[in-house]
């Protein structure tokens, strides 16, 4: 998916938390990346971010994603490759959980690359093929 000749990142819960910390280098990326169109999200990242708000001020400010973010359709069967993949995972001694490994498979099928701080992603990269940035 392209948008104005730049693709769309997934911006994980991670990097979203250091973004709402105002810590310089992510702010600045996503920052760039807000002001080029080229933020995607899901909905466990949106939902992993209400679920950690500490305030109303804090969840009144998610309310924007919906209407500025793009929002890819997130078919059913992501799930059953996510669970899947989580499976491999676990069989090889890999612990990823589930909603890791359910962004990644995401990220995979929408050609999205990831910003995350999340290290668990390093180990879904050699797994999946996505790109990290």
């Amino acid at each position: 998916m392209k948008t104005g000749g730049s693709a769309k990142v997934l911006v994980d819960t991670s990097a979203w938390i250091s973004f709402f910390r105002k810590e310089a280098h992510n702010h600045a990326r996503i920052s760039e990346l807000i002001d080029g169109d080229r933020v995607a999200c899901c909905g466990l990242v949106l939902a992993e971010l209400i679920q950690g708000v500490k305030t109303d001020k804090e969840l009144a400010r998610l309310d924007d994603f919906l209407m500025v973010f793009e929002f890819p359709a997130e078919p059913p069967m992501l799930w059953r490759k996510a669970g899947e993949l989580s499976f491999r995972l676990r069989k090889s001694g890999k612990n990823v959980g589930l909603a890791d490994c359910y962004i990644a498979t995401l990220a995979k099928e929408m050609g999205f690359p990831i910003l995350t701080l999340d290290k668990h992603f390093l180990v879904l990269a050699k797994e999946t093929g996505i790109k990290l940035l």
